[in-house]
């Protein structure tokens, strides 16, 4: 299927979008500036993702960066703009960014980081916002926001459902920043790989899901995710139990138990 851009994707400065072989490809596209964030930066991210998420030709989405540096967080420019905000401009700002982070979070499909280097601050918050995380072993990874007398506040609310309380503060209290190998044991990444073989197995593991998985399933699986910590225990279950008859009446469910049944390999 032809993947074919709105004139406002092919506008993006900041960002880059393809799809190959039903993958959309989000690419930061800034490696002069080490993918810094700003306000411009998050508004392309937040239209790309939104194009990924309803674009026939993708099932599963890869987020990654171009150059050495995944992301190095909020550009130098645009902390010192930041000086110069009020309450009220200061909150419209958060909420942009927190917007892009519930985006991803809340998409209908699979997002995979592929971090190619360092992701700091906010760059680390992307990488840990990302369903899955790939990451070449030199890679750094850390929220050093408190360093600086600012607080890692958006991405907390994702990292404490991500790695639990406990590690959670340890990497936000401390600032420290940390090797790959330690990100993949804390839980905030999911899997190493070389330079050389990071692109290639990222590839190779969004094609898995796409031929192997049902691209319904794994949406409703992703949003049940999503909903289940804010629910008590028996909320949690009942909605549980409800989710799972819904899916039991989904013509996915019906198409795979037949092949199942039938000993028929079931491409999707």
């Amino acid at each position: 299927m032809e993947n074919l851009l709105t004139p406002e994707l092919e506008a993006l400065r900041y960002i880059q979008y393809e799809a190959q072989d039903r993958i959309g490809y989000i690419t930061l596209n800034r490696p002069d500036k080490r993918n810094a964030l700003n306000a411009d930066v998050v508004t392309e991210l937040k239209q790309a993702f939104e194009f990924a998420e309803n674009d026939e030709a993708a099932k599963v989405i890869v987020l990654r960066a171009a150059g050495d540096v995944f992301c190095a967080g909020a550009d130098l420019a645009y902390i010192q703009d930041l000086q110069g905000f009020g309450y009220t401009d200061n909150l419209e700002d958060s909420t942009h960014l927190m917007q892009l982070f519930h985006q991803i979070y809340t998409l209908k499909k699979v997002v995979i980081g592929q971090v190619q280097g360092h992701a700091l601050a906010g760059g680390c918050g992307l990488a840990a916002i990302c369903d899955l995380t790939f990451a070449v072993p030199e890679a750094k990874f850390g929220y050093t926001e408190v360093k600086i007398g600012f607080i890692p506040a958006i991405v907390s609310v994702f990292l404490v459902r991500k790695i639990g309380e406990a590690r959670t503060k340890q990497l936000l209290l401390s600032g420290d920043v940390i090797p790959a190998q330690k990100a993949l044991d804390m839980g905030l990444v999911n899997f190493l790989a070389s330079k050389e073989e990071l692109a290639e197995n990222v590839r190779t593991y969004a094609q898995r899901l796409c031929r192997e998985n049902s691209g319904q399933s794994m949406e409703v699986t992703k949003e049940m995710l999503a909903r289940l910590p804010e629910l008590g225990l028996e909320e949690g279950l009942r909605y549980a139990a409800q989710r799972n008859a819904e899916a039991r009446g989904s013509d996915d469910c019906r198409r795979g138990i037949a092949a199942f049944l039938n000993k028929e390999k079931l491409v999707w």
